[in-house]
């Protein structure tokens, strides 16, 4: 059976469903941008919209956050780092390591910025289709020379395709190892090799495919120009990211 992961697009009707996949892809960008000035009123008021897109997004929680536990880890290490590293008042010292006050909010507030972006990425991907995703693109690139936007939509394309497919094919590794005992291996690199050949033998083998499938529809770059359906309520939506995106700059 094949397994839904977050990163996977989510039919729905929802308004963020209908919104114009040009207006999303600009407020993801715009948004990522801004994060990296926003500071600590900033960051919070965001995560309250960041929350509220969650839910309209229908994103199950706890699959959710099963998917992303080694980017929690990435986070609690750069946390610590920031602790450890950034000069301040120390709060905890023991053999020369100090934790310092400002390290833990410095280092609190880099890793809420990090989840935010990771978190708008997730609502975007969750309710916008890969064609949309792909036409996007292609209508942002076709004003820049020298870019061949409809070559660089459809790898973009193909990319995001390949993230759950590439989750469903290591599930399914997973699984087959674990039928066969290998989860009884204790040997943390035997057991990634075991699991990491496997994969990466299977995506080339995948890409080939899809290769090939492309090469015998006489796949070509000159295609039919994407159209778009606008909901109504981009308007409205410019205006909520336009005010986020000064809000960043400024608090």
């Amino acid at each position: 059976m094949a397994r839904l992961t977050p990163f996977g697009y989510r039919p729905g009707k929802s308004i963020l469903h209908r919104l114009d996949a040009r207006l999303k892809f600009f407020m993801v960008c715009a948004i990522g941008l801004s994060m990296v000035k926003a500071g600590p009123v900033a960051v919070a008021g965001y995560s309250v919209l960041a929350c509220a897109g969650f839910k309209i997004s229908r994103i199950p929680v706890i699959e959710t956050c099963h998917a992303l536990r080694f980017f929690f880890l990435l986070l609690f290490f750069v946390w610590t780092a920031r602790a450890l590293s950034d000069p301040g008042t120390p709060l905890f010292q023991w053999a020369g390591i100090s934790v310092t006050r400002e390290g833990l909010f410095s280092g609190l507030l880099m890793t809420s910025k990090f989840f935010l972006i990771m978190v708008t990425g997730l609502i975007f991907s969750s309710t916008t289709a890969i064609k949309d995703v792909k036409a996007s693109v292609q209508w942002a690139l076709a004003p820049v020379p020298l870019i061949p936007e409809n070559r660089v939509a459809v790898m973009i394309g193909l990319s995001l395709g390949f993230i759950p497919m590439i989750f469903k094919q290591g599930g399914q590794i997973a699984d087959a190892r674990q039928a066969r005992c290998a989860n009884q291996i204790k040997n943390p690199v035997k057991r990634t090799i075991g699991l990491a050949l496997p994969l990466i033998k299977k995506t080339f083998a995948s890409a080939d495919y899809i290769a090939l499938a492309m090469a015998s529809r006489l796949y070509s770059d000159d295609r039919t120009p994407p159209s778009f359906s606008p909901s109504g309520k981009e308007p409205a939506f410019i205006l909520l990211t336009l005010v986020v995106v000064v809000g960043m700059l400024f608090f």
